[in-house]
């Protein structure tokens, strides 16, 4: 099949999981303006909480991409068993995970100190990170009947089902945060107390439709507390794990320059929340499109279908370059306005204002190198992009922002041009990458 019809296939499937993505991320936007209304010292709060908790959850979801690789692979050989093997073996893993990281970051949570940030923001964000970090739990079980439904080519009910998630996330904030309808104002804390019961609400209502749902019954476990297949397991985490550090390098790299704007006072950690949450919701784009790519590859490969890889890889950066150009134009332009709709604290707004310029700037290579990993891992290659991306953000990004921010005086701006530099060798190494090896498939059905 030729690139543009691969790219009508591509949308497809993409537009829903791009929605579902910008709905999920409308989940921190609603907590960053609703609690901004709070003040600068309860932003900061968020700030921090979120630097520590993207770290942790990330990893996991980067382990539970493997349902997508499995699954598509089962549903390409039309494989039911295999498939409603790796939604089981997901379960056990994104379930336990959970409960594992929320162990590890409740202890963290009493010991907030030695992150050196201003005192006020440690005393105000233990409790507020132990109810988010519960709320992982839920989460991630709701991710590995997501990626499974994706994978089904079935994304539009989990998409409705996250995007009434938000919506009562939303109603309960208001609610919370502000006392109303009865309930006692809870402040900061309300936010964290509708994100858990949101998540739960999602969770069951993934169950519910799973097992309801016309056509979906063969592709669910009948079992899911079979003892599970440890091989299986262990081909699960060889994919998983390598994909959870490649997707960590990045957010952790954003997560540490998050930490680092503590040198620098409120007024930055407040501006760097503004940015990220822009910066953040504008890459839920080729978030979603990554996902549905890398559902795409695994299908292809799963039928035998080897020549359409590249087609399938061109119709991405196509439609990735694409949507990143108009995006880098209205950061570029519109920063100071939607730094505005977060808070009308004014040195607040002139300094995201300046960072978004630089967000404005890498959406390309943003959206390239995503796209490009996201297809790597369709075709089960996630170890030597895991360390392409370690060197580009903790190798280069970050001790870059260190020397720009701290040495060169350039402060938060600095930070966020280390980040840059980041991304730009991520894409310029990954994108040769899958090129060659969709080439050589195509050519001999072997990668290596």
């Amino acid at each position: 099949m030729s690139a543009l019809a691969e790219s009508r296939i591509t949308l497809k499937l993409a537009f829903p999981l791009i929605i579902g993505q910008v709905s999920q991320m409308l989940l921190g936007v609603a907590d960053t303006m609703m609690i901004g209304k709070l003040g600068v010292t309860e932003l900061a709060v968020l700030t921090f909480a979120n630097s520590l908790f993207y770290v942790p959850f990330v990893f996991g979801i980067g382990v539970l991409t493997s349902i997508s690789v499995f699954t598509s692979n089962a549903h390409g050989s039309k494989n039911q068993a295999a498939g409603r093997a790796s939604c089981r073996h997901g379960m056990y893993v994104g379930t336990i995970l959970g409960l594992i990281l929320f162990a590890v970051m409740s202890v963290v949570s009493w010991n907030l100190g030695i992150f050196g940030q201003p005192e006020a923001v440690q005393e105000r964000t233990g409790l507020f990170f132990r109810i988010i970090m519960a709320s992982m739990v839920p989460a991630l079980m709701s991710i590995v009947l997501k990626n499974h439904a994706d994978a089904l080519d079935r994304p539009w009910p989990p998409f409705w089902i996250f995007l009434w998630g938000v919506v009562l996330n939303v109603f309960l904030n208001w609610v919370m945060i502000y006392g109303k309808l009865g309930c006692p104002r809870l402040g900061l804390e309300g936010a964290a107390w509708a994100t858990l019961i949101s998540r739960f609400a999602i969770l069951i209502a993934m169950f519910i439709w799973l097992y309801k749902a016309k056509g979906m019954r063969e592709w669910v476990p009948y079992h899911w507390f079979k003892t599970p297949v440890m091989s299986d397991i262990k081909r699960f985490l060889a994919i998983g794990v390598p994909a959870s550090i490649q997707m960590i390098a990045e957010v952790s790299a954003f997560s540490g320059a998050g930490l680092m704007m503590g040198k620098f006072g409120e007024t930055a950690m407040a501006a760097h929340q503004v940015a990220l949450m822009c910066a953040a919701t504008a890459f839920m784009i080729p978030l979603g499109l990554s996902m549905a790519l890398s559902v795409r590859v695994g299908s292809a490969v799963g039928a035998g279908e080897m020549l359409r890889l590249r087609p399938i890889a061109i119709s991405g950066w196509v439609i990735g370059a694409g949507y990143s150009l108009c995006a880098a134009v209205f950061f570029l332009f519109f920063g100071a306005w939607l730094a505005s709709l977060y808070t009308d604290v004014s040195p607040v707004i002139d300094l995201a204002a300046r960072i978004m310029i630089v967000v404005g700037v890498f959406q390309l290579v943003d959206s390239l190198q995503v796209c490009s990993v996201s297809m790597l891992r369709g075709l089960q290659d996630a170890r030597i992009p895991a360390m392409i991306d370690f060197v580009a953000y903790w190798i280069l990004g970050i001790p870059m922002g260190i020397w720009l921010s701290v040495h060169m005086g350039y402060g938060a701006i600095g930070v966020w041009c280390g980040l840059a530099i980041g991304l730009f060798f991520a894409c310029i190494m990954l994108v040769p990458r899958l090129w060659k090896m969709t080439g050589r498939l195509a050519a001999t059905g072997n990668p290596v």
